[in-house]
């Protein structure tokens, strides 16, 4: 699911040389050489459209919060793949399907870069010829709210304590828990708590990250449908409002208080609308050889 926490890069198309500066979250961190992220799936992307630029300059001004389980990796491959498609002399338009199917080779799952590219909740699978994915539409009413803390988990570590086998009570539980999802996120978000029942992962890695834990048990006690982010350690809660409201609305903050007042100490509560968009490309002051790509957060 897409939330609107959005990077935005400014990509341009030079004489020669690679610039990169980045700003905001994940500044004095990332590198700024070729092994930048967004500039490796740019190449990526120009490698499979036989296109070499000769030099490249990115600017990122950064708001997904980096290692926290919000598709911050996602949003980079995306609005590189994106910005190389754009930029290509030799490419008419954006073919939304080979861009889905290259990220999430470069991602390794379709999980985080669908709904980066489509916005609002998508459903993704894998085929032999590559990554596929539908768009859903996520009922108005659902008003998510993240839960950011101060430290960060490494993806790698948070599969690692993965088992990789699971009784099949608990495959047969997961797969009942993802239909009824699908059904509580676009039609009756009341059974989203019961939807957001999880065996596979969160107990598993609840020792990596126990503030995470401890928050999101106390949370589905008090009877909000909450889950770990990604692979954690974000927390993502899902506010449900009345019939009459609607979750871009600002009486939406009114509805969410209990959840901004459930913050631990040392975390941000950030109330995050579903982003319905997903990925945009625009291109800057009207230049051919420069453009603005920006990717939106997300939870998997």
């Amino acid at each position: 699911m897409a939330l609107s926490c959005w990077d935005s890069l400014d990509v341009a198309v030079t004489d020669g040389g690679l610039t990169v500066e980045v700003a905001g979250a994940g500044a004095g961190e990332l590198p700024t050489d070729e092994s930048h992220l967004v500039v490796r799936a740019f190449r990526a992307a120009s490698a499979e459209l036989g296109w070499t630029p000769a030099g490249l300059r990115l600017s990122a001004r950064n708001t997904i919060p980096q290692g926290r389980g919000m598709g911050s990796s996602a949003a980079a491959v995306t609005a590189g793949v994106l910005a190389a498609w754009a930029l290509c002399p030799d490419v008419a338009e954006v073919d939304a399907e080979a861009v889905l199917r290259l990220c999430s080779e470069l991602e390794g799952h379709p999980d985080n870069v669908a709904p980066c590219l489509l916005g609002g909740a998508t459903l993704s699978w894998t085929t032999a010829s590559g990554a596929r994915a539908a768009r859903l539409a996520v009922d108005p009413r659902i008003a998510p709210v993240l839960f950011v803390p101060a430290t960060t988990l490494a993806t790698h570590l948070a599969r690692g304590l993965l088992p990789e086998t699971v009784p099949h009570a608990d495959a047969a539980h997961a797969a009942g828990r993802s239909a009824l999802l699908v059904h509580a996120l676009t039609r009756d978000p009341a059974l989203l708590l019961e939807g957001t029942e999880d065996r596979l992962h969160q107990a598993q890695r609840a020792p990596a990250m126990p503030e995470s834990a401890t928050l999101l048990a106390r949370l589905r006690a008090d009877g909000h449908a909450a889950v770990v982010s990604g692979a954690g350690p974000c927390v993502l809660a899902l506010a449900v409002l009345g019939p009459d409201e609607d979750a871009a609305a600002p009486a939406a903050a009114v509805q969410v208080r209990a959840l901004q007042e459930a913050t631990p100490a040392g975390w941000e509560c950030r109330p995050l609308p579903v982003d319905p968009t997903g990925a945009v490309v625009t291109p800057l002051s009207g230049d051919h050889d420069a453009v603005s790509s920006g990717a939106p957060g997300t939870h998997p």
